[in-house]
């Protein structure tokens, strides 16, 4: 490309920059003709997730499972006689 044609790209850029409407892409365009004639309901900051796995449980459960097996490995380590006595 010569100088010229790179001026002219700088300017075509700028002025295409500097435009005082610009158009919606495609998909605003299609959601917003979408969302006229079913608007979409009320959405939570962080919606509850469908499926619900191991995840589910309540919070104490896993909290006394980390500690249940915090408090084996103690006991196993000290009938090993591993530790600093």
């Amino acid at each position: 490309m010569s100088e010229r044609d790179d001026e002219e790209r700088e300017f075509d850029l700028r002025w295409a920059d500097g435009a005082a409407h610009k158009e919606p892409s495609a998909r605003a365009r299609m959601l917003a003709a979408r969302w006229k004639e079913n608007p979409p309901g009320p959405v939570p900051f962080r919606a509850e997730p469908e499926h619900r796995g191991s995840a589910g449980r309540r919070p104490w459960v896993s909290t006394v499972l980390v500690l249940g097996c915090v408090v084996v490995v103690i006991l196993l380590l000290g009938y090993a006689g591993v530790g600093p006595y």
